[in-house]
């Protein structure tokens, strides 16, 4: 396939949706490397910090499905600084956050804001992009996952050890607000959309992109994705620490090398999506990441050294799934549906992130805070058989896809 230059102005776009990106996966991600930190100051078990990581997926969820009927009707870069605004104040009440209830309240407020930022980077990408662009475009906006493993949880971590879980998130009021200044500033309006003629009202709308066949093939294989990652991610580091006998002062290493392979491998991924089959790379990344769920989840107390190439390897993994499987599913919607298309894909995902990691919260199980969790291994097969199907609905989408063109 034939693949297209960026013009300066995309490339400061992908630049720019990739730093909000970075602040907006950080926040979520920073809980899990928190996990342990939290369970033990917070004197919760794993049920309730469970809780506390998917209340925000939930709302989240609840409010792209809300914004689903309007995002098709609004300048997407309002609809971008809307949004993100509310992220940051909801960040900055987590950061200020004494008891586990108000946290909770906190983290429910942040995701009915941040929940909707990826549908509308999403949305943005599909209108400023075209489709042999977006593989590479994706793996620069999605690198916000590993720049936020390579800088912002080991930094977060750090700040952590020093003066409590409250600083991370303060660390990332600060940022987002810089980051807000220049999408003011400095990005053009993204409203192509609206000159493509729609009739139906915010219900009429929301039910017409809901309830097209191929439209919900892409939701289902979304839902998932996510599925099959949420599941073990939020106990990573309480996993890390209890049973694989990792230090907290440790845990930033780990992240760090981690993040610093996915920075190297997700542009890379990116650009084998825009040149072959996206459908092939995505189900080596698949089998990849199966075999080496099944290594990680049944181990014991284990080197460093040997902790860190396995966790390498199974991002890898990991990042070669996402990104062709995302980059497919944009090509599903049409112009007139994407923002209402992808705020519902979003919510899906946030909701089947969010049930994931409750159902996780109740499959593990700790004894007390400093003993070894248990079951961790059944959610590693709970997590392969989910991805064995995504593949199924991931071929789906690439045939959906294929006959679109």
């Amino acid at each position: 396939m034939e693949t297209k230059h960026l013009s300066s102005y995309q490339k400061f776009v992908m630049f720019l949706l990739a730093i909000t990106q970075f602040t907006v996966v950080l926040d979520f991600m920073v809980m899990s490397p928190l996990g342990d930190i939290l369970m033990k100051s917070l004197s919760i078990n794993p049920t309730k910090f469970g809780v506390a990581v998917s209340s925000y997926a939930f709302s989240a969820g609840l409010s792209g499905l809300l914004a689903a009927g309007f995002a098709d009707k609004f300048d997407r870069k309002r609809l971008l600084v809307f949004f993100y605004s509310g992220f940051i104040i909801g960040t900055f009440l987590c950061g200020l956050a004494e008891t586990y209830e108000t946290l909770v309240a906190a983290r429910i407020f942040t995701g009915i804001f941040g929940g909707v930022m990826g549908s509308v980077s999403m949305a943005i990408v599909t209108d400023l992009f075209e489709l042999n662009q977006r593989g590479r475009v994706m793996g620069v906006v999605q690198m916000g996952f590993a720049a936020s493993q390579v800088l912002g949880i080991p930094v977060g971590l750090y700040f952590a050890n020093l003066w409590g879980w409250h600083a991370p998130f303060m660390m990332i009021v600060v940022l987002a607000i810089v980051i807000i200044t220049v999408l003011i500033l400095k990005l053009k309006p993204v409203n192509e959309h609206l000159s493509v003629k729609n009739e139906r009202n915010v219900l009429a709308h929301f039910r017409h992109v809901l309830l097209l066949k191929n439209y919900r093939i892409a939701f289902l294989s979304t839902a998932l994705l996510s599925i099959g990652g949420y599941l073990m991610m939020p106990f990573g580091s309480a996993f890390a620490v209890n049973n694989l006998g990792v230090s907290q002062e440790q845990l930033p290493i780990i992240f760090m090398f981690t993040g610093m392979s996915s920075l190297v491998v997700m542009p890379l991924v990116g650009k084998l999506s825009d040149k072959y089959n996206k459908f092939k790379l995505f189900t080596i990344g698949s089998v990849w990441a199966m075999i080496f769920i099944l290594i990680y989840t049944n181990l014991g107390p284990t080197p460093l050294y040997i902790i860190i190439p396995l966790n390498i390897l199974l991002f890898m993994g990991i990042m070669s799934r996402m990104i062709p499987a995302t980059t497919l599913t944009s090509a599903i919607p049409n112009m007139q549906d994407r923002g209402a298309f992808m705020s519902i894909n979003s919510s899906l995902q946030q909701i089947a992130g969010g049930l994931a990691t409750l159902l996780a919260g109740f499959i593990i199980v700790q004894k007390d805070k400093f003993s070894p969790l248990e079951n961790y291994p059944i959610l590693g097969i709970i997590g392969v058989l989910v991805m064995a199907a995504a593949i199924w609905f991931i071929y789906r989408v690439y045939r959906i896809v294929k006959e679109k063109k």
